[in-house]
């Protein structure tokens, strides 16, 4: 991990000459990505999240936000944006085909396995492998900090998660600590394919590091991390 003036990086991807990518820290915004000397280029694209597991393919500059939680592309000049405050971010990698993706992991979107909808689709799209991806895991809160309730645990089940990698018993009666890291590695590595060493994790808890932004520490905040990736031109 390498750590810039407003975001973090994974030297593993910083190797990669055609790439730019970063997890935004507090007070990182929109508004200042133009000011960075490697990402003054970009044209940044946000998406209207909704905690789905809706995927969109982009070829060029779009005239508004699209409702979704993962994009895609292989355009040049493109900076795809993922926000977060809790939730993980993902970010992946064609190596072969020069082709990313930047996806929104909250609860909902990692039980609907959109990381692996988002896979199919470069698959599809590009005829990308698993073996030739990189993924990259953010920071999110971790489990030690990460209640849920029946209802979150109910849902995994049924979506074929195994329960017992990614939930623990909490002290209330009925709560649970959900590991969203895990289950979204267990999609990469056991539902995916992905090789262990092909997927690189900032392991910071968004809950407990002041230098992150948490839903959970500060629900009346409205500020998200801004996390990036792009193709230079």
């Amino acid at each position: 991990m390498s750590e810039k003036k407003n975001y973090l990086t994974i030297e593993k991807l910083n190797q990669i000459p055609w790439l730019v990518h970063g997890f935004g820290l507090a007070g990182f915004e929109v508004s200042q990505l133009k000011k960075e000397p490697s990402l003054k280029s970009f044209y940044p694209v946000e998406l209207s999240q909704q905690h789905s597991a809706k995927v969109f393919f982009i070829k060029k500059i779009l005239s508004s936000k699209l409702v979704g939680d993962g994009l895609i592309t292989a355009a040049p000049g493109l900076l795809l944006l993922i926000k977060t405050a809790d939730c993980l971010p993902v970010l992946l990698i064609d190596l072969e085909h020069q082709a990313i993706a930047a996806v929104h992991c909250g609860w909902r979107g990692t039980y609907q396995k959109i990381i692996e909808k988002t896979l199919k689709q470069m698959n599809k799209i590009f005829g990308s492998q698993p073996e030739k991806i990189l993924a990259a895991l953010g920071p999110c809160v971790e489990q030690n900090c990460y209640e849920v309730g029946p209802e979150v645990q109910k849902a995994f089940f049924r979506a074929g998660f195994p329960l017992d990698s990614i939930f623990r018993p909490a002290q209330q009666v009925n709560k649970f600590f959900l590991d969203l890291r895990a289950a979204n590695f267990w999609l990469l590595t056991q539902v995916i394919g992905l090789p262990e060493e092909n997927i690189s994790q900032i392991n910071l808890c968004t809950f407990c590091r002041p230098e992150l932004l948490s839903y959970r520490r500060q629900p009346l905040k409205e500020e998200r991390l801004i996390n990036f990736i792009g193709i230079k031109k």
